[in-house]
């Protein structure tokens, strides 16, 4: 198996769990944060949004942040979830269009605080899928806060045994 075929792979994954907890919000408590310092939950789950339309602007392109072709965040929780569905298939199917050699070319990004430098495109689509599983355990928290059943995720939960 390629690394692409692996990482393709992890992100099928990764999505379908990090949709499944999305899911499992209670949309009209969108607005909650748990503290006046956070995002609000829908801003929290924008973040997957952005990190798929950006992720699948790098696959080809440069790296740009926010993304030029980023939609506008929806009003709704429903609007919200549909377009993060959207920004992951969108970042699947550019990785499905090249090959591992297209993948080990270089684009920049962030190597240090307010320092770019070359990086390979696999790394970044691999630091896109951690910060992704990153967010989604922030996010599972304020599911519980918003009296939210957690789903499984890598195992049995309290709601899901």
């Amino acid at each position: 198996m390629s690394e692409r075929q692996a990482f393709l792979s992890a992100w099928e994954r990764e999505t379908a769990t990090t949709l499944k907890v999305l899911r499992a919000y209670p949309g009209a408590k969108e607005a909650m944060k748990p503290h006046d310092t956070c995002r609000s939950a829908k801003e929290l789950a924008w973040t997957f949004a952005v990190e798929g339309v950006a992720g699948a602007a790098a696959v080809q392109g440069e790296f740009k942040f926010p993304p030029p072709n980023m939609p506008k965040m929806p009003e709704n929780w429903q609007g919200t979830l549909g377009e993060v569905e959207r920004a992951f298939k969108k970042m699947a199917d550019e990785v499905r269009k090249v090959d591992d050699r297209q993948l080990s070319t270089t684009i920049k990004f962030y190597t240090a605080p307010k320092q770019l430098g070359d990086v390979r495109r696999q790394d970044f689509l691999w630091l896109m899928l951690n910060d992704m599983i990153h967010h989604r355990g922030q996010f599972s928290v304020y599911l519980r806060m918003a009296g939210g059943k957690v789903p499984s995720i890598y195992g049995p939960s309290k709601d899901e045994p």
